[in-house]
């Protein structure tokens, strides 16, 4: 079974998808962070992120696996575990960047649907992976909230002014609903939950419960 979970920055996917992945046993696989690891291996090579060849080559030559027996899977970049690094704030905005360049996003979107083939049972968290990654999943989940709710759970985890942190989201939204490839939108078929005034462990719940009535052993 594979379970998708997209939605907009700030609504929880990752961690949700980490827990609903652990409740079931299942893999759980981070795009994001491999845009991320893309982003980062730009700024170490000074490679600029609006040149969109040089980036896409980039992304060929590099080589992003992880380390499933860590609990999320830890990523590596070219063999090497990257840190806090993949989280920082420059990283985070190249990637969002990079995460619209055609050429990267059919070489990442290639490498998860490999991870899906080797893993079966997979938890997969991003922005595409229901429309485009993963189209036939068994199950799939788009996450929101509102604008302000999200910047506020960014605020409290970062520490930066939520005014600030609300401006990126609003202009990253912009970005990512309309870039040229796996613009962000919820599957036909996904199941969309707003999460504004939803706990984190109702989220995951709902999403397991979900996934345990589908499971071939509960199906008549």
């Amino acid at each position: 079974m594979i379970i998708t979970i997209d939605g907009p920055a700030g609504t929880g996917k990752s961690s949700v998808a980490h827990e609903v992945a652990q409740r079931l046993g299942f893999d759980f696989l981070d795009t994001g962070a491999m845009y991320r690891a893309v982003a980062l291996a730009a700024l170490r090579t000074q490679t600029p992120i609006n040149n969109e060849s040089a980036i896409a080559a980039l992304a060929r030559r590099t080589n992003l696996d992880f380390d499933w027996s860590d609990h999320p899977p830890r990523l590596l970049l070219d063999g090497q575990p990257v840190g806090p690094d993949l989280r920082g704030h420059q990283t985070t905005e190249a990637s969002s960047v990079i995460a619209a360049n055609p050429g990267v996003r059919e070489e990442l979107v290639g490498r998860q649907r490999q991870f899906g083939f080797d893993r079966p049972n997979l938890v997969t968290e991003g922005r595409d992976q229901g429309t485009v990654v993963f189209p036939g999943a068994q199950l799939k989940f788009y996450l929101d909230a509102t604008p302000q709710e999200r910047a506020r759970r960014r605020a409290r985890q970062s520490g930066l002014p939520e005014a600030e942190i609300l401006a990126e989201i609003i202009s990253r939204d912009a970005r990512d609903t309309t870039r040229r490839v796996g613009a962000l939108k919820p599957a036909a078929d996904a199941r969309r939950l707003d999460t504004t005034f939803l706990t984190e462990d109702q989220v995951v719940q709902t999403i397991v419960d979900a996934a345990r009535e589908h499971m071939p052993s509960n199906r008549a």
